[in-house]
Parts: C-alpha cells; structure tokens; sequence
C-alpha cells in the first residue's frame, strides 16, 4: 500500500526534508501503514488535495521513504 504525502512539490523537496516530521495521510482501511521506525512507499498526488491544501501545484511523484524515530531519515 501507498500513503498520501503533502506539502511537498518534488521528490528532491521531500529528500529536502530529511530530519523533519513527514506530512502524511494514511490511505489503507486495514490499518496505519505508518511506521515511526521503517520504510515505506509514498505518493504526491495533487489533484487528490483541495487547492487551499495544495500549497503551490507540485507534481505527481513517488517515493520510498525510511523513517528512523519518527523523523525522515532517507528518500529514495
């Protein structure tokens, strides 16, 4: 499964963010796929989002993400 990330418009934005809480909905009816220490797939979809949550347009992307103590450790 893949959660919905926000606030970020690239990829290299979200890589930006290393060390920071990750802007995140969970998106699975089988529980949080969230994981304070773990890696997991994430994608930006803008469209999904009203315009007021967009900030800015951003572009469609995926990514794995790898969260150590609840903070972005890597982006791949």
């Amino acid at each position: 499964m893949t959660m919905l990330v926000h606030g970020y418009t690239s990829k290299k934005d979200l890589a930006a963010h290393v060390g920071e809480r990750l802007n995140y909905e969970e998106t699975s009816m089988f529980g949080n796929e969230f994981k304070a220490d773990g890696t997991f797939s994430v994608a930006h979809r803008p469209l999904l989002f009203p315009a007021a949550q967009r900030k800015g347009k951003g572009r469609e992307f995926f990514a794995r993400v790898t969260m150590q103590g609840g903070l972005i450790a890597s982006v791949k």
